[in-house]
């Protein structure tokens, strides 16, 4: 497909400085564009790539101030925030792929499942008793739905992904391969000869809407009521949340984060990737946790910045680590001093 500029500028409300009629047929990263692609910058880091491009057309922020000439073949679309424009743009672009329609074979769907219109199955798929599919929703191959849960419209589960019994999945949701959802949560009673009896988990997972979740994250269903993602949670590959966690809205999670059984996560939450969180806390609206960082109390002051293990105020995180990456040096001179005073006393 190609577009002119014209035509991204409109869909987008941009300003075009240049060729309002040239054509791109493709999206590239700025420092490998080559003729007829349509790029963007929006990290300063990469600015210098922009005075030696080959891209057609660069999406810019409406505040870049040029420090070179740029390349005449160049046309820029000025936007208040280019990464937001080319996400919007890449929205679009994906709208139009040719979305798969219909029932492949062979599959498995229970004569009570209830399919909705214009719904994709793909084969070798798994459709338990009592399950609800909803309009638009499209199962890719090799996917298992437990008895009596509910897929939301226009929700997109791909190839692999594992939904235990009773789990309710939202709307406009997406749930990337080899995810599974409502799996038992890790629930074990010691008894006197300190071997462990399994507690059974009779709950499940509530997933809102607009939520997506990344390949092989697993979360756990409740030992009893529901382990709950809320409105808007955008979750990374490879992340565990246990048993009855509750995530708030508009919370992200990156890659390799564990959450343990309980914890209550607020709404506009930010982890980062390899976070650890022990069980039955509560994290308090906007809380930023960077990579790594372990937390083992719970945080109540919203807004809070944290880092390390066990995880405190980052600024006064970074501040020890100056003071920790010296010791060698700081030993060295105490060991002077010592030896100074030594001396001297004799």
């Amino acid at each position: 497909m190609k577009f002119t500029s014209q035509q991204i500028a409109d869909l987008i409300n941009g300003k075009i400085e240049g060729d309002k009629n040239i054509l791109v047929n493709k999206f590239s990263k700025i420092e490998d564009a080559q003729t007829n692609s349509l790029s963007f910058l929006a990290n300063p880091k990469y600015a210098s790539y922009i005075y030696k491009t080959k891209a057609s057309v660069v999406l810019v922020n409406s505040d870049f101030v040029p420090s070179l000439p740029l390349p005449k073949t160049l046309t820029l679309i000025r936007v208040e925030n280019a990464y937001e424009s080319l996400a919007e743009l890449l929205r679009y672009y994906d709208n139009l792929q040719q979305r798969p329609q219909g029932i492949e074979q062979p599959v498995f769907i229970h004569e009570s499942a209830e399919i909705g219109k214009s719904v994709y199955i793909g084969a070798f798929s798994y459709i338990s008793k009592g399950v609800i599919i909803k309009d638009n929703a499209q199962i890719y191959s090799n996917t298992y739905i437990g008895k009596s849960s509910s897929i939301g419209k226009n929700t997109v589960l791909y190839s692999g992904v594992k939904i235990y019994q009773n789990t309710l999945l939202g709307n406009n949701c997406v749930v990337h391969s080899n995810a599974v959802i409502g799996s038992d949560g890790f629930g074990f009673a010691p008894n006197k000869d300190n071997e462990y009896t399994k507690v059974s988990q009779i709950g499940n997972v509530v997933i809102r809407d607009h939520v997506e979740i990344g390949a092989n994250t697993t979360i756990d269903r409740a030992t009893i009521g529901s382990t709950v993602i809320n409105k808007g949670v955008k979750i990374d590959n490879l992340v565990q949340i246990a048993h009855n966690v509750e995530i708030g809205d508009n919370t992200v999670i990156a890659a390799q984060t564990g959450i343990a059984g309980s914890s209550k996560i607020d709404r506009d939450v930010m982890i980062g990737g390899q976070v650890g969180i022990s069980g039955h806390l509560k994290i308090s609206k906007g809380t930023k946790i960077a990579a790594q960082s372990g937390i083992t109390k719970s945080i109540l002051k919203e807004n809070s910045i944290l880092q390390g293990t066990p995880a405190f105020d980052s600024n006064k995180y970074k501040r020890s680590f100056i003071l920790f990456r010296n010791f060698p040096q700081l030993k060295k001179e105490i060991e002077r001093i010592q030896s100074e005073l030594y001396i001297n006393k004799k």
